[in-house]
């Protein structure tokens, strides 16, 4: 496998795996409390479809590109298919049709900005601060 990764690019250096702030979206009550939070703090759904292959690669597209902290805004990850009741009633609360993968941009109680599949990673978080 060597001569392989030397030839199409592959490398034997394992790289350092990035961790987002990412807070557990899994209770419909946790809806409110994040609506509440935007009066002073950006907050960002990020529903994920854990079965789905273009979920996956966009997800690790938006981690790759993430340059934010805890001090900017909140970070939200919510499971869909464990948690599909929170998704369900998160479309409801902010007005949004459910797509998978989706990011949801709230602040003072509305979603401000919304994007699914490869759009999210065009989602200028910085501006939403």
């Amino acid at each position: 496998m060597g001569l392989l990764n030397k030839i199409f690019g592959g490398t034997s250096e394992k790289k350092e795996e990035k961790l987002l702030p990412w807070i557990p979206l899994n209770t419909v009550s946790q809806l409110n409390q994040i609506q509440k939070k935007s009066s002073t703090k950006t907050q960002v759904v990020f529903k994920h479809s854990t079965r789905c292959g273009i979920s996956r690669m966009v997800m690790n597209q938006f981690v790759e590109t993430y340059d934010l902290t805890e001090k900017d805004l909140d970070l939200y990850y919510l499971d869909l298919l464990n948690y599909r009741e929170v998704s369900n009633e998160a479309g409801y609360k902010f007005q949004v049709m459910h797509e998978s993968p989706q990011i949801l941009v709230i602040k003072n109680g509305v979603v401000v900005a919304h994007a699914s599949h490869g759009a999210i990673n065009q989602v200028g978080l910085s501006k939403f601060i």
